[in-house]
């Protein structure tokens, strides 16, 4: 766990954190970064071995990329995110692909639904943002069936976005008491978090690539649109916002394996199926 996270106490409000949490993920617009991460739910689905007709619950789904894949693999899937903004996206694109999917507002430490309710439930990138991890992780063993599986990606935490991640804990500490997202990058964590529910996890590392027109332009579109990156931006002034720029300019060239003007930067995630007992 990075040095910059501390482990939640009793007097840890997770209420507060959420909302801001919240907060941030609403600012700018997720779903123009989040449609270029079309191809892990593509993957995530594959790594699932989904089966058409099969109940599938997309968690913290954001504009609904795993939400998508399973739909057109004839899944029944539920899309959910606490982002509505985010769900109006997701629903703009099942419509566009006349896809029937259900979307619903919800937490996901407090999911709407019934214990066992799906075959398969599933969170790319979403999930492992969440404040109370271990309230997180039984949410999503509770309302999946006994046989059926959970399938997360992951970013880790020495990947690319990890290492952002680190980059902005630098300028702008996170809050006491949150735990590193990036942990549920790493097997450990999650034997820690799915102890007692889970029959075998498989964690294999992959990697997506960011492909942009180059690392200024990268910049721009996070600057812009990805809610995190906003408010540290927002945050900062002078000397310090052109402190934290250059150490983001240094991590994204040190990353891009171009050798020309465009970006070309892997960042590793784990994909993990996690069978259910």
């Amino acid at each position: 766990m990075s040095a910059a996270y501390s482990a939640a106490s009793p007097d840890t409000d997770f209420a507060a954190i959420k909302t801001r949490q919240q907060a941030a993920w609403s600012t700018g617009d997720y779903a123009v970064v989040g449609t270029t991460l079309q191809i892990v739910g593509e993957s995530l689905c594959e790594a699932l071995d989904v089966r058409a007709g099969s109940r599938v619950l997309d968690v913290a789904a954001g504009n609904g990329n795993a939400t998508l894949a399973a739909a057109r693999r004839y899944c029944d899937v539920t899309s959910t995110d606490y982002v509505a903004s985010l769900l109006d996206s997701g629903r703009l694109r099942a419509q566009a692909e006349g896809l029937p999917v259900q979307f619903q507002e919800a937490d996901a430490e407090a999911l709407p639904f019934g214990d066992a309710s799906f075959d398969i439930v599933m969170s790319t990138f979403g999930v492992m943002f969440t404040p109370a991890q271990e309230k997180a992780a039984a949410e999503l063993a509770r309302v999946c069936k006994p046989g059926g599986r959970i399938g997360l990606a992951n970013w880790t935490p020495e990947s690319f976005i990890g290492q952002m991640f680190k980059t902005i804990g630098k300028y702008i500490p996170p809050l006491p008491g949150v735990k590193s997202p990036a942990l549920w990058g790493t097997k450990a964590r999650l034997e820690e978090l799915f102890e007692g529910n889970a029959r075998k996890i498989t964690a294999t590392s992959r990697y997506f690539t960011f492909r942009y027109r180059s690392p200024a332009h990268f910049i721009d579109v996070f600057r812009t649109y990805y809610g995190p990156m906003n408010k540290a931006f927002a945050a900062l002034e002078g000397e310090r916002q052109t402190a934290f720029l250059t150490d983001l300019m240094t991590l994204i060239e040190n990353g891009n394996r171009s050798n020309d003007a465009t970006l070309v930067l892997p960042s590793e995630y784990l994909e993990v199926v996690v069978e259910r007992l």
